[in-house]
């Protein structure tokens, strides 16, 4: 059996499995000594995806240096699965006809466990201050960036940051607040700070909160107003776009690997919670769409397939994606699949009518107004989506995961099209017919019962007391008691972006809900009325 360590890299050489070309060791000994990319946020998505963009330049011999990976929140990844696995991941990428493309990672040169201690803080400092370093990257998820709770306040750690100061701070902002405080005194060379995770303006974000907690070091006298004029003038933070589906480990995935003769695949589960193996798997298709702002230098990321190109571009990617090409799509299949009682995405897309669902919603509706960004043709993109991702089986994706938070996603996903069509003289709001025909099922969804008849879980939503309460007196199987219930949900313009009644598209949102309302299967003969 072959482990996946360095020791063991050449018995994969006759398995089914791609392995560096590079000299690995080499690599590891460069990168630590003149350190060029930092990165925080050890977890799969950037194993799989950031990592294996090092690790194509590396055997392209466009790089001869990899990436320090470091964890500030759950140092359990570093213990447990890069460090027993000499920081190597194999990479699972999974065609839609059941095969695998297996690779071995092997571009993180040293891994860092950011919760344990002095010597890992001293480690960080040494690489933050190193005048070879060019970009500090994340994948940290939204969450990571915010200072605040929903209340409006400064969590409390983050209360205690500013009360403590750059010598003892804990939240990831005041971390990394607090490390370019030290490279500032160290050298005060620039530096590209790059959010890659999947949020709107990710890079404006981190900037913010970065910003905030040092101006609230100024204002208690631990930093001098230079520091934060360097950082205006030296540190760039550009926007980014990433996309790619990474699930969490798959059981049958797992099989496969052992199968050929690999051994100790087995994932963990930490005690923060992360579900993570020394694998990763993952759809194939991946997208990253980068502001090129590196004052310091970068690697050619453009020679591992990222697109690098200016702000507005990298907005118009994100807009494309987001409100016509995927996310609706998405959203669609969300509601839709928890009514007819389905668990994964791919298996909608085997059902006849809500696939022609999503072409129609997609191509008759939503690419009437879409943003072209002119680097992705939207028309490539969304017939990949609809071919290839959407019905891929070996990525378990669930309609019930989509359905979170669908009152916040909505105004994006829809809500932009809906003024798009208003705003365009050529175009008449009025004949949308797919888009309705979703919300409605959204207010259809809200009522927790599905097209059977049987209480359906409904899944988390900020809004949810209040949207329900709008419709406590609606029955799933009594039209009749639908009224105007409905009306201050459609006229509300935060939830849609505009008042859906005032444009025109609230009696054709009514009238598709009160025809779901019928009874059992009344969603399912509400759709195909619609369709054909």
């Amino acid at each position: 059996m072959a482990e996946l360590k360095l020791a063991d890299i050449k018995s994969f050489a006759s398995l089914p499995v791609k392995t560096p070309s590079y000299d690995i060791e080499s690599m590891i000994a460069k990168t630590c000594a003149e350190p060029t990319w930092l990165h925080f946020g050890a977890g799969n998505i950037f194993r799989i995806f950031i990592a294996g963009l090092a690790d194509d330049l590396l055997d392209k011999g466009l790089l001869d240096k990899g990436i320090i990976a470091a964890d500030l929140f759950d140092g359990e990844i570093i213990d447990k699965i890069y460090e027993p696995h000499d920081n190597l991941t194999l990479a699972a990428g999974m065609k839609a006809d059941g095969r695998i493309d297996l690779s071995v990672i092997a571009s993180v040169a040293e891994s860092i466990n950011g919760t344990a201690g002095d010597a890992a803080d001293k480690r960080l400092e040494e690489i933050a201050c190193a005048p070879t370093l060019q970009m500090i990257s994340f994948t940290i998820t939204e969450k990571g960036y915010a200072l605040r709770g929903l209340d409006g306040e400064f969590l409390n750690v983050v209360k205690a940051d500013i009360e403590n100061g750059p010598s003892d701070c804990h939240h990831a902002m005041s971390r990394v607040c607090a490390l370019l405080l030290a490279r500032f005194k160290a050298c005060a060379k620039p530096l590209a700070l790059v959010s890659m995770d999947n949020c709107s303006h990710n890079g404006d974000k981190l900037k913010s909160s970065i910003l905030e907690i040092a101006g609230e070091w100024l204002a208690k006298g631990f930093v001098e107003k230079e520091f934060i004029s360097w950082m205006e003038d030296n540190i760039t933070f550009p926007l980014s776009m990433i996309d790619k589906i990474t699930p969490r480990p798959d059981k049958e995935v797992q099989a496969k690997i052992e199968a050929l003769g690999i051994s100790s695949m087995d994932p963990i589960t930490t005690s923060k919670g992360t579900f993570i193996a020394p694998f990763v798997n993952a759809e194939i298709p991946q997208y990253l769409v980068i502001e090129d702002l590196f004052p310091a230098g970068r690697p050619a990321l453009e020679n591992a397939g990222v697109y690098m190109t200016d702000r507005d571009t990298v907005n118009k990617v994100e807009k494309m994606k987001v409100t016509t090409c995927l996310n609706p799509l998405h959203t669609a299949l969300a509601v839709f699949g928890c009514l007819l009682g389905y668990r994964k995405i791919a298996d909608e897309m085997q059902d006849t009518d809500l696939c022609t669902l999503v072409n129609k919603l997609g191509y008759d509706e939503a690419m009437k107004v879409v943003t072209d960004p002119g680097i992705i043709a939207p028309k490539d993109f969304i017939a990949e989506v609809i071919t290839e991702r959407l019905p891929n089986p070996y990525i378990p994706d669930m309609p019930q995961r989509i359905a979170t938070d669908t009152s916040l996603k909505i105004p994006i996903r829809f809500g932009e099209t809906i003024k798009s069509y208003i705003a365009d003289p050529a175009l008449d709001v009025t004949s949308l017919e797919y888009i309705p025909l979703v919300i409605a099922a959204w207010l259809r969804y809200l009522l927790a019962v599905d097209d059977e008849g049987a209480p359906m879980e409904v899944s988390a939503d900020p809004m949810l007391p209040t949207l329900q309460a709008y419709l406590s007196d609606v029955k799933w199987n009594d039209p009749s008691t639908l009224g105007d219930a409905a009306d201050p949900i459609i006229k509300n313009d935060l939830i849609f972006g505009t008042d859906l009644i005032a444009c025109g598209l609230g009696g054709k949102i009514r009238g598709y809900l009160f025809s779901m309302l019928q009874g059992k299967g009344s969603v399912r003969g509400t759709l195909k009325k619609a369709l054909y």
